[in-house]
Formats: structure tokens, sequence, C-alpha cells
């Protein structure tokens, strides 16, 4: 199923931000919904590359309010990823964008479909944006990142190299 609509949590944001592949972003998805919570969360350290860039991307739409729904708030995540996985939940047409090892149970849980920062190199590689994944793949991991050898190896099997 393709994906059309997406709200995204501030681990992937500042870590494609400081991996240099943000621009992956409008170029997958045109327009990235942006919860209040991750925008405060992002735009927070002033010095960040993140930061500094946030408030600039005309892509990057940042909502005004978000009600987090008790199914969500029963998980006790942070919230980014409450406001995250509540907007998907009310919208079912978004995929979140997370990488939160509890924060991805909950959407597992509630059937809210997800994508990490590794695989959205994976689909952008099945969209011909990029060549390969392994350079992106290593420039998350330099930007601390942490992937799994075994999901590093996932991610390569699954863009086909």
């Amino acid at each position: 199923m393709p994906i059309k609509h997406v709200i995204i949590n501030a681990s992937p944001l500042i870590t494609l931000y400081k991996s240099k592949l943000a621009d992956l972003l409008p170029q997958l998805f045109g327009q990235v919904n942006v919860p209040p919570a991750v925008w405060r969360e992002v735009t927070a350290c002033k010095d960040d590359i993140a930061a500094q860039s946030l408030p600039q991307a005309t892509w990057a739409n940042q909502l005004e309010t978000i009600t987090i729904d008790p199914k969500v708030s029963a998980w006790d995540l942070g919230a980014g990823e409450s406001e995250v996985l509540s907007y998907a939940l009310a919208h079912s047409d978004y995929t979140a964008l997370l990488d939160d090892t509890a924060a991805r149970r909950c959407a597992v849980s509630l059937k809210i479909p997800t994508l990490g920062t590794g695989g959205i190199n994976v689909f952008a590689k099945r969209r011909g944006i990029i060549p390969s994944v392994a350079e992106p793949i290593q420039s998350l991991q330099n930007a601390g990142l942490w992937l799994s050898e075994s999901l590093v190896q996932l991610l390569k099997q699954q863009a086909g190299e």
C-alpha cells in the first residue's frame, strides 16, 4: 500500500537533518505533518541543525493541537510519540514516522501503519530517489541512530542490495 500522508516524530526529524537526508521527506511525501510537542522538541536547542532548519522547511506542516487518544495515553509514551500516534489513529490514511520501540509496539497493537528512519531510505530507493541505501544508512548511524547489524542487513535486503 502506498504511503500518502505522514506524521513524524522528533527522532526521525533530528536524525534526518543531522545526516543531511531530510530532503528525502518532501520528495517522498510532499507534506509532512509535525505535531506541536514534536515541533517544540526539535526546535528547543537553537544551535542544532534540525532546530534551525525545521522552521524554514516549506514541506513541514506544523499542527496546532492534538488530543491524546486514551488508547495511546495508556501506553505512557512521550508527548511527541503520543501526539503522533493519536493523530495517526484518528486519521487512518496517515503513516506514523517514528523509531521508539515502545511507540512502535503501541502502533502495532492499534493497527497504525509505521515507518522508521531506516525504512525511509528503503522507500526512497524503491521510488528511485536514491541509488543505494548503504551510504544513507551509514550517514544515519554517523548521526547517532542506532541500528543493529541484523536491521541494517534487513534494510539492505528490502532495498534489493
